[in-house]
């Protein structure tokens, strides 16, 4: 619209615009120009505006309110961060001075968390709707703007990520209708659960792990089920294909192909009411696709770590029939000496879980010889971080290798959320320890397996989460780990991000004998709690300017570890953040390995008592 500012929100048929100003809402005639204030109780971080900080807008700015469909119906969703407490860090490196960053962080336990609030207003009328989401203390609340006239859903989940709710609420009205409530014991896969509202919200495929597994199921609009989509015996991904005029989906799986590692990623088809389920990328690796625009095609691209890329091109209405695009050649690669690492498959602590994992080798490995062993840790639980595709050197564990150790990657259990809801869950209670007796495990198993394998000489390293774990073994079994480096570990789950430890920890709740209200409470084990446990040669490393995981969880490890009389080393990197992976880092972790678990000295950790 000729002269419009970026500041107005016009609905459908140009008749109004909305804007922010000073927290609150306004509302504009377009043609009696009469601004009209709708709301008097926006303030800083709980803002009808694009800006949530303590700054107010005396001028004219773009609202979050947004028009639904094509009504004069305005939505204003908000999220009161209010009595969040901050956290700050210090730039050392800004010029001219250093600087400090100052935000809001929910912590486990805490008090103050987000809360949410929706609000409707008539602009013919200029009356607010009201509108009541409420159920579970301190929920968490996550809305849809999909296409469905005249209505909005949302989830609302309890702070414990144990129940979740799937609402439509009537924009004319501000009627909330709550279709699905589902129990998700002990707590809900986050990173896996969607839904998608079909045929104008006539329909919804839900996601749960009722079953054990992942599976897609079909509701009415009433939110009364009408079928499973996805079989019970995989974990369904994220859904790449959505053709409602045909009533089919592609989609991903995991853990169905039998012999076959299941955290590979395969894709099949099936009908929205189960029927005709098929898998479309066959074949012994991980896979990932691009579908033409037509959807009558798709090229599967799929590999292993030992196995280099091979592209087919398939038919998806016959996917048996495919053809071969390209089969990569790793010839040259050999003829330099390369080595595909080895792929293994062994049993957890408990002698009955099945873990999957990558040993790389010196290219020149010599059997008759005694190698030292590292493993590479992250414990999840929302990710492995194992590298399942082809890839020459990831985590550059292989040019570590190269230096003359055996490098390792194995997934313990409860590490990822694609194994199924009791894999993923193991760590509930036990965030700390959780990963720790299978790393251990591994490595012992790998040893009998494998004679060149040192038991005596074993190094451990990780990044965040793996830092925490590197830091948590060294210290339960500190006669086993004789070395370990640890990036930016979250060692205080309890100063870390409030809905990662409260899910995978646990949280518990509580009545206020006076005042009837809940409140939570979370406490979790820390790796400063066993710092006079230390026994082998320690490095902490920690960007100065960490948003993700504050370096006061390292200092912190580092003052529990003085207290204790131990020695270890510690590298601050100033001007880095969470992903303080650079050729330094990388270079500093080879370095170390090489001085304290290839050639070993006898050094004293005890630097009081000398020992």
């Amino acid at each position: 619209m000729l002269g419009k500012k970026s500041w107005e929100k016009y609905s459908k048929d140009n008749k109004f615009y909305i804007y922010g100003r000073d927290h609150n809402l306004y509302l504009s005639h377009k043609d009696t120009l009469e601004d009209i204030q709708l709301t008097t109780d926006g303030e800083p971080y709980f803002s009808y505006t694009s800006n949530s900080s303590e700054k107010r807008d005396t001028a004219c700015c773009y609202t979050l309110a947004r028009w639904i469909d094509d009504t004069h119906i305005i939505f204003a969703f908000r999220e009161d961060k209010r009595a969040i407490k901050t956290m700050t860090l210090v730039n050392s490196l800004a010029n001219p001075r250093p600087t400090t960053d100052t935000y809001k962080m929910p912590m486990p336990g805490d008090s103050g968390v987000s809360q949410y609030d929706i609000a409707l207003f008539n602009a013919d009328t200029q009356e607010k709707i009201p509108v009541s989401i409420a159920k579970y203390p301190d929920q968490k609340v996550d809305i849809s703007y999909s296409s469905t006239p005249g209505y909005v859903f949302f989830t609302r989940r309890s702070r414990p990520a144990d129940y979740i709710d799937l609402c439509r609420l009537d924009i004319h009205t501000g009627k909330v209708e709550e279709l699905i409530s589902e129990h998700c014991a002990p707590h809900m896969n986050i990173q896996l659960f969607k839904y998608h509202l079909i045929n104008d919200g006539k329909e919804i495929i839900w996601w749960s792990e009722r079953n054990g597994k992942g599976q897609y199921f079909l509701y009415d609009n009433n939110g009364n089920l009408k079928n499973a989509i996805t079989p019970p015996d995989m974990v369904a991904g994220t859904i790449m294909k959505l053709d409602t005029l045909n009533r089919t989906i592609i989609v991903e799986g995991y853990g169905r192909e039998k012999g076959i590692n299941p955290h590979y990623r395969f894709f099949y088809k099936v009908n929205l009411d189960g029927k005709g389920f098929t898998l479309l990328t066959p074949g012994n690796g991980t896979h990932s696709i691009d579908l033409s625009p037509d959807g009558k095609y798709l090229i599967d691209n799929y590999s292993r770590m030992d196995m280099p890329t091979a592209s087919h091109l398939i038919k998806i209405a016959s996917p048996k029939k495919n053809t071969v695009l390209e089969e990569s050649d790793d010839s040259e690669l050999r003829e330099l000496g390369w080595k595909p690492p080895v792929l293994f498959q062994i049993k957890a602590a408990d002698d009955s879980t099945d873990l999957y994992g990558i040993m790389y080798l010196p290219f020149n490995l010599d059997t008759t010889r005694l190698y030292p062993i590292i493993t590479n840790v992250y414990p999840g639980p929302q990710d492995d971080q194992i590298p399942r595709a082809f890839t020459v050197d990831d985590n550059y564990n292989q040019s570590l290798a190269q230096l003359g150790f055996v490098v390792i990657n194995v997934g313990s259990r409860g590490s990822s959320q694609i194994r199924g809801r009791d894999f993923h869950c193991f760590g509930y209670g036990n965030l700390r320890d959780y990963p720790l007796a299978d790393d251990k495990h591994a490595i012992e198993t790998l040893a009998r397996r494998y004679r060149f394998i040192d038991l005596d000489r074993v190094g451990i390293y990780g990044h965040s989460g793996g830092g925490f774990q590197t830091v948590a073994a060294m210290l339960t079994y500190p006669d086993f780990y004789k070395v370990g480096i640890a990036a930016s570990g979250n060692h205080d789950n309890n100063l870390y991000i409030q809905w990662w430890g409260e899910t995978y920890h646990g949280i518990k709740s509580h009545t206020d004998s006076i005042t009837g209200k809940t409140f939570f409470t979370c406490k979790i084990p820390t790796n400063n709690e066993l710092a006079k446990n230390l026994k082998g040669r320690l490095m902490l490393i920690t960007g100065d300017v960490d948003k993700n995981v504050h370096p006061s969880t390292t200092f912190r490890l580092a003052n529990a570890l003085m207290k204790a009389d131990k020695r270890f080393d510690m590298m601050v990197m100033p001007g880095m953040d969470h992903g303080v992976g650079n050729t330094y880092y990388y270079n500093l972790i080879r370095y170390y390995f090489v001085e304290h678990l290839l050639n070993p000295k006898k050094e004293h950790i005890d630097i009081i008592h000398h020992k």
